[in-house]
């Protein structure tokens, strides 16, 4: 690979034509393709080529914030489903290959043909350098953690505003030896000369994560190459998102007539709000009690709803319906299935009921789909189903609509707050769709759901009374299935016990397990155990996201 690299080399390395890059690239992987149509720079948006990495969905979180919109699209991915992105600029995510290895994910070739900006990070700058004929091999010495850059270069437009010497997150075992033609160093640490290379033109390689928090200077790094490479505006803003979105519903649905699933949390309620802002009253939401709530959920919704968003709400209390389908299940995963074809089956029988109904319009969110392994993140390992994505039955009639699909938490509470809805229904919380059927470890009957809701209610009186709400992302109770001895009084007791779990996170992609007061757990633990029959004690779940979840199922 490398003899056939060096017949490339060229004299004038620092101005190398696009053109000669890829006749490097398409020799060393022997392919031939045809060149793509023109790709136009007017929408503000840019492609994450996914290789697998833990870190690709932190990328896509850094661009988001600086108000330039993205998706991930894995390397494999039809070239005219990246084209139709029309972005300005690439970026090649990490990954756990190694490019020299048989059958390692390579880049699209096309993306360099595009002659548009890149971004290589980690395992993205590797197969960058690899495939435009540079060479790649294990390092002498493995890189992780904390490590100081010192640039080398002052008129790099990726380190404008920033010091000559920054700490960042080094995360990998292999090294760039040898450098592409027309390539230089911008940056080294002590294990890695080439820690930052560049062309002189528009393609960048960083071996070090600047999406995670570790690199403290790394969001502006990825704004210079957003902004001074890429040449974007930051033009992605709640106004601009919701603007759009109500054109693109009003084209998709025409004259057509949409359910939506009302769960009471924030993500339907801004899906609903927004379809009902594009189409009015061809809307119908539909409120299904599936006996999975917590206590008094189901009426405080039903009177957000209608009295604040004076919508058309169906009322349906289906809790007999879902029981029955939960009856002697323990698998989370077959819960989650099995709680996804009733909501369907419910929503079906609804809407015979309405007359034609064409869509079904559903809050699914970015970290949804990305923890689905949906056909959008092959690259990905399966954490777990959410039904909202996987657990919807292959003969539905309802055709989907989910305008919130590529947004993350924080941004589906900017587009509600630009919409007008309650602040306190906006900050609520995030509950899981399957409810508490996956907060109950086992099978899940009657009186294991009023168990829990009794716990689940002091758990949230307590943190809301210690003015702790707002700071959590999730914070709520478990219903185990272990039994523990106690005593009380002068009787032993054999009783439930039930978890807290409380956690901070921007995104639920990860999450850190909140450091409650000490005070504040002893005054919970103290009420569920005398206020609730039949649970004994009480254990503070101190695990963070990864290598945990945030729900237990």
């Amino acid at each position: 690979m490398a003899d056939k690299a060096k017949t490339h080399r060229v004299a004038t390395s620092d101005d190398i034509e696009v053109s000669t890059y890829l006749e490097i690239a398409k020799e060393l992987q022997g392919e031939q393709f045809a060149a793509p149509e023109a790709i136009s720079p007017a929408k503000e948006t840019v492609a994450i080529i996914d290789f697998g990495s833990q870190y690709s969905h932190l990328i896509a979180r850094r661009v988001r914030e600086c108000h330039v919109y993205c998706e991930l699209v894995p390397c494999d991915a039809p070239w005219e489903r990246i084209t139709a992105l029309q972005p300005k600029g690439f970026i090649l995510s990490g990954g756990p290959a190694s490019v020299y290895q048989e059958g390692a994910p390579l880049t699209p070739l096309n993306i360099y043909e595009s002659r548009l900006p890149i971004l290589g990070i980690c395992y993205g700058m590797q197969v960058l350098a690899h495939q435009l004929g540079g060479q790649v091999s294990p390092g002498i010495k493995r890189e992780y953690g904390q490590a100081i850059l010192h640039t080398t270069d002052d008129d790099s437009p990726l380190f404008a505003g920033l010091p000559r010497s920054l700490s960042v997150w080094m995360s990998h075992g292999d090294e760039i030896v040898e450098l592409p033609p027309g390539f230089k160093a911008l940056a080294h640490t002590e294990n890695s000369p080439n820690a930052v290379i560049g062309n002189g033109k528009n393609i960048f390689g960083l071996q070090f994560h600047p999406e995670v928090v570790h690199t403290p200077q790394g969001k502006n790094i990825i704004q210079n190459f957003l902004y001074q490479v890429c040449g974007c505006q930051g033009t992605w803003t709640a106004g601009n998102f919701i603007n759009e979105s109500v054109t693109n519903i009003r084209e998709q649905i025409k004259g057509g007539k949409v359910i939506c699933a009302l769960s009471g949390g924030v993500d339907s309620a801004v899906a609903a709000t927004l379809i009902h802002r594009a189409i009015g009253n061809q809307l119908t939401c539909i409120f299904v009690n599936n006996g999975l709530l917590r206590r008094e959920e189901p009426e405080r919704a039903l009177n957000t709803f209608r009295n604040n968003l004076n919508m058309n709400v169906v009322y349906v209390d289906a809790t007999d319906r879902f029981l029955a389908q939960l009856k002697e299940i323990i698998d989370p995963e077959l819960k989650r299935r099995r709680i996804g074809e009733e909501f369907i089956k419910v929503f079906e029988a609804e809407a015979s009921k309405l007359g034609k109904v064409d869509f079904l319009a559903q809050g699914t969110l970015y970290p949804d789909v990305i923890e689905s392994t949906s056909a959008e993140t092959k690259a990905a390992a399966k954490i777990k189903t959410h039904h909202n994505v996987g657990g919807l039955p292959a003969r539905m009639s309802l055709k989907l609509i989910e305008p919130l699909r590529y947004l993350f938490k924080d941004e589906v509470r900017e587009v509600g707050l630009s919409l007008g809805l309650p602040e306190d229904m906006v900050m609520r919380q995030p509950f899981p769709g399957p409810g508490l059927a996956i907060r109950i470890i086992g099978e899940v009957t009657r009186e294991r759901l009023e168990l829990l809701r009794a716990a689940d209610w002091i758990v949230m009186n307590e943190i809301k009374k210690a003015k702790l709400y707002r700071e959590l992302w999730q914070s709520f109770a478990i219903l185990t299935d272990l039994r523990s001895v106690g005593v009380m009084g002068d009787f032993r007791t054999y009783g439930y016990l039930v978890a807290v779990r409380a956690v901070t996170s921007q995104d639920a992609m990860t999450a850190d397990w909140a450091r409650l007061p000490y005070d504040l757990l002893a005054r919970i633990s103290n009420r569920i155990v005398n206020e609730v029959p039949g649970v004994n004690r009480v254990v503070y779940d101190i695990t963070s996201k990864p290598p945990s979840t945030i729900e237990w199922e």
